[in-house]
């Protein structure tokens, strides 16, 4: 045969199968990559908020304690956003103009974990969600997007953030550029430092970003007069980022996480992955996620719960740093979302907004609260939480990137470490499990923390609880939910 003919032959074979991608293994032809045409793409947003089994507590007005109505949120938000913050329907159509700006890289893939799972020796079945593959190389762009897209239909003119690890002020960044939309971004101090190539990539895209605390804001020179080496908190950068918002003209503010409306845009990755899972021919007996304020382990789950609360037998876990251990250790109360308390309370799971968490280089992941979507659904046992310490999450992170390829984001490590455990359970257990993980986002330009790691300068950090009881110490007049629950540090 010719070699156009072989070339023929083969443009043949890859067509019948679908887009999808085959690798062989002992003869045997085997799916490696699970793609879903354009054509496929989810178009609406899923809102679990019509079918969870208990109702959210209402945010409230910290002055009266009474619910909140949304004149109090609309300094900060566009009233779209605002609207679907509250809503109760369980679709939301995605806008036109926003899934045409998603198409740049979504449908993102799903991957088949061959190689870890030789490496283990496990029975278990491990895929992987890739939301890697942004141009900013994480999830954060899939919300960042809608956002923007809402801000400019409603007039807004600038948009200020903060960002933990660089992940959401460079989507964000990402994000404005797309549509023209100037964004200021307060970065946390040590994961500024850190990480100066997310700094960059905000500023190849427009962004400007400050580090937090800055002197720029009221909130911010207040914090460095008391400490001046103050590393920095995603509650400190959020405050800034507030109070730029709303004494700026024609300015709102952008969260990459925790508020329902988000948890809501990012619903378009476990809506994939589901079509995916179903090309597989097989569902997950587990589903993983890292979590700090919960935007990425809640997009690609929340389809899912729907599903365990319909009755369908599923461990869905959240996995979290031991040194902030928001979901495994803290109470469910009413808090702020700051440092400085500008933001309504919020009832989520919570060690305080004044904890400043150790500095480890899973920046995204040192937030004091959780979304109150996973707080409450973990109340009602649809999903539980892990805590891991940061040297087991960079082996694991060593161990995917020397089987998959991959270098991950430190804090994807954190859903591997957690996945690495589970197919070792089921190793233990003989048991053929499906595990399903988030890969959130690349670490290309977390190379400084693998460096760290590898000639031994990392360490874990043993849980502050001195500085948790003092942080809890300040919740402690506030209001208290209904279903308020005391955690294991109080």
């Amino acid at each position: 045969m010719t070699a156009l003919g072989c070339h023929v032959l083969f443009a043949a074979k890859y067509a019948a199968i679908h887009d999808n991608i085959y690798f062989i293994e002992g003869g045997k032809m085997q799916t490696k990559k699970i793609f879903l045409p354009e054509s496929e793409i989810p178009r609406q947003w899923y809102n679990i908020q019509a079918d969870m089994p208990t109702p959210l507590e209402p945010p409230l007005n910290p002055e009266t304690g009474e619910p909140i109505g949304p004149e109090a949120l609309s300094a900060i938000f566009p009233m779209p956003l605002i609207e679907q913050e509250v809503s109760h329907e369980r679709w939301i159509d995605i806008p036109e103009e926003v899934l045409e700006k998603l198409l740049i890289w979504r449908p993102t893939p799903l991957y088949r974990a061959y190689a870890l799972e030789k490496y283990l020796e496990t029975p278990a079945r491990i895929y992987y969600k890739n939301e890697g593959v942004s141009p900013p190389g994480s999830h954060k762009p899939t919300t960042a997007i809608a956002q923007v897209y809402y801000n400019k239909m409603a007039g807004t003119k600038a948009i200020t953030t903060e960002t933990g690890a660089g992940q959401w002020g460079s989507g964000l960044s990402f994000a404005g550029k797309l549509f023209g939309m100037p964004i200021k971004v307060w970065m946390v101090r040590i994961s500024y430092d850190q990480k100066p190539y997310r700094r960059i990539m905000m500023e190849v895209w427009g962004g400007e970003c400050l580090p937090s605390p800055s002197t720029a804001t009221n909130a911010g020179r207040a914090i460095l007069e008391k400490d001046p080496d103050c590393p920095g908190s995603l509650g400190i950068a959020i405050s800034e980022a507030i109070e730029a918002a709303v004494t700026g003209e024609n300015t709102k503010y952008a969260l990459g996480s925790v508020l329902n409306h988000v948890l809501l845009h990012q619903t378009i990755n476990g809506l994939e992955t589901q079509k995916q899972m179903a090309i597989a021919g097989d569902y997950p007996d587990v589903i993983i996620g890292c979590a700090g304020g919960g935007s990425n382990f809640a997009g690609n789950c929340l389809p899912f719960c729907r599903d365990k609360i319909a009755g369908k037998d599923i461990d869905i876990i959240g996995v979290e740093p031991a040194s902030c251990p928001t979901m495994t250790m803290a109470p469910f109360a009413y808090d702020f979302g700051d440092t400085a308390a500008t933001t309504p309370l919020l009832p989520m799971h919570t060690l305080g907004h004044n904890f400043i968490p150790a500095p480890i280089h899973a920046g995204g992941l040192r937030y004091h609260g959780m979304a109150p979507i996973l707080s409450q659904l973990i109340l009602d046992n649809v999903i539980r939480a892990e805590n891991i310490q940061q040297l087991e999450t960079f082996e694991a992170g060593l161990i995917f990137a020397r089987t998959e390829g991959f270098i991950s984001a430190p804090e994807t490590n954190h859903a591997i470490a957690l996945t690495i455990r589970e197919a070792l359970k089921a190793k233990e257990e003989g048991k053929e499990k499906v595990i399903l993980f988030n890969w959130s986002g690349h670490g290309l330009v977390d190379m400084m923390a693998y460096q760290d790691y590898l000639s031994g300068k990392l360490a874990d950090h043993a849980i502050d609880e001195e500085g948790i009881k003092n942080a809890l110490r300040d919740i402690a007049p506030l209001p208290k939910p209904r279903q308020f629950k005391v955690g294991k540090v109080d």
